[in-house]
This record gives C-alpha cells, structure tokens and sequence, in this order.
C-alpha cells in the first residue's frame, strides 16, 4: 500500500487518495488560502521600494542594458525572499523530525544551528512523548487533507504549566512547529482541520482513526528565542475553517457554473465582401 501523494493544480495542493486515485481532495494551508491577505500587497511594495533604495546603482546599470530584466528582479524580490525562508523553515523541519523521533541530527547548516539549539531545549523544557510525526489528516466528511507535525503527550499541572517530570496530569496535544517570523492566528485553523479530520494515514498507506485530543500547541522557533503557545482548536475555530473549505469549493468548481450561455447579444460586426476579399 503506497503513501499518500500530492499533486498541484492551479496553485493549490491536492493529496490523493491512496487507496483510490481518482480522489482528491484539498490541502489544509490551500484552504486557508481562502482568507484575504490585505496586508501581502503593502508588504510585497515594500519588499520591492527597498530592494530599489538598497541596490540603485546596480538596478539603474542593469535597466540602462535590459529595462525588463531590471523590472523583473524588482518584482520578483518578495518571491525570492519567501523562497529563502521556506528553504530555512523545510530544512529545519526536518531537524526537529530526526531529534523528537530521537536521533542525532550531527552537524547542520548555520542557517538553522540556532533552530536546532532552541529545539533541543523545548525538548529538555518540556519533555514531550512523540506519538505521532509527519502522517496525513485526512477527512472522508469533509473532503480535505493536511501532513501536521506531530502529536505528542505532554504533562501539566493544575494551572496548565508543564511538568518535565512528567508529574502532572497527560495531555494528548497536535502540535505544529513554526519558524516565521510571527506566529499568525490562522495557525488554529490549520490545526483545527488536522485535529478534527476522520483518520490518520501513515507514510505506508494505513490508516486508523484520529483520536481524541485534549488541545494543541505550537512552538515557534525563530534564530533569538522559543516559545511554547496553547492554541484553540475546539467546535467553533472548526467551523471557521469549514466556511473556508466552501469558498474554496466555490472558488475552484462552483463559479464556473453560474453563468450560462448568452440569451442575446449585439448583432455581429458586418464585415463586407470587398474587407473579407483584402485579406
């Protein structure tokens, strides 16, 4: 039994079913893609002005040769940017799977030493139990998919504070790591999704029921600092993303079916014998 693939389609991530490939279903981050993002068109022109402010002399030598190449490296300064940090965060993704499954990641890039360090103390600081890394949510009601980070056990005492020791009361919690700058609020919804899907499927292809979680966390792990946040993913957050998973089906299936065949229009354009004859 194969694992489950993902494909892309127009700018959206689909995983298939692997027990049946003529199934397809959404991926959870595209849609939370769904959410409007205002702030990416300001953030996007600010990204280019200081790339133009930075390198003048360069861009102005380069548009003086090829006005079109100096204009696509402006307008190209966001992707490339986003491109490093998804780069960073993959690469340091993969450090935090080898060390919570318990194995010496060794030497790494300096791009993530620093995420490495702080990984390992979380690790030290809270002293999870992994029960799950790296598996497919998959929701058969629904229709969505999404690979999450982990599912670890966790201790805390009766005001919630985590006991290392494993003292206090166990919790079984979806947790996602984060390595962006911020940590946004979307990221319950995404977890929400995860947590209230019907099944895990493994990288072998099995699969078994989601169990029942007493919350989720994230670690946001940045190059300065970590830290450890509760996050909600009770009914309600649930149903903010299923909203978001019909706009989606109406983004990419529905509008196209609402408008029809013209009832009327303006009569064509004559086009007289002597104009067809000239061509």
């Amino acid at each position: 039994m194969a694992g489950v693939h993902t494909i892309q389609r127009g700018g959206s991530r689909f995983y298939v079913d692997p027990d049946n490939g003529r199934v397809k279903v959404p991926g959870v981050t595209s849609v939370i893609g769904m959410l409007p993002k205002p702030f990416l068109a300001f953030w996007n022109a600010k990204m280019v002005a200081e790339l133009a402010v930075d390198s003048l002399p360069f861009v102005a030598a380069m548009a003086e040769r090829d006005r079109t190449g100096a204009v696509d490296y402006l307008k190209g300064a966001a992707r490339r940017y986003t491109k490093v940090r998804a780069e960073i965060g993959s690469a340091a993704h993969d450090a935090f799977e080898r060390l919570i499954r318990g194995q010496d990641v060794g030497h790494v890039h300096p791009d993530i030493q620093a995420h490495v360090r702080h990984f390992r103390e979380f690790l030290a600081a809270v002293n999870p139990e992994l029960v799950r890394a790296e598996d497919v949510a998959w929701s058969d009601e629904h229709e969505y998919a999404g690979s999450f980070d982990a599912i670890l056990r966790i201790w805390v005492d009766d005001d919630h504070h985590v006991t290392p020791d494993r003292s206090g009361r166990p919790m079984l919690v979806m947790v996602d790591w984060k390595t962006s700058k911020d940590v946004h609020a979307e990221v319950a919804l995404q977890m929400a999704a995860y947590a209230h899907a019907d099944r895990i499927i493994a990288a072998d292809g099995s699969s078994q029921p989601m169990p029942t979680f007493d919350g989720a966390a994230v670690l946001h792990i940045t190059e300065e600092q970590w830290a450890f946040y509760p996050v909600r993913i009770d009914a309600d957050v649930f149903e903010f993303f299923l909203s978001l998973r019909h706009v989606f089906s109406w983004d990419r299936e529905a509008n196209k079916t609402v408008i029809g065949r013209k009832l009327a229009a303006s009569a064509a354009k004559l086009v007289t014998g002597t104009q067809r004859r000239a061509k």
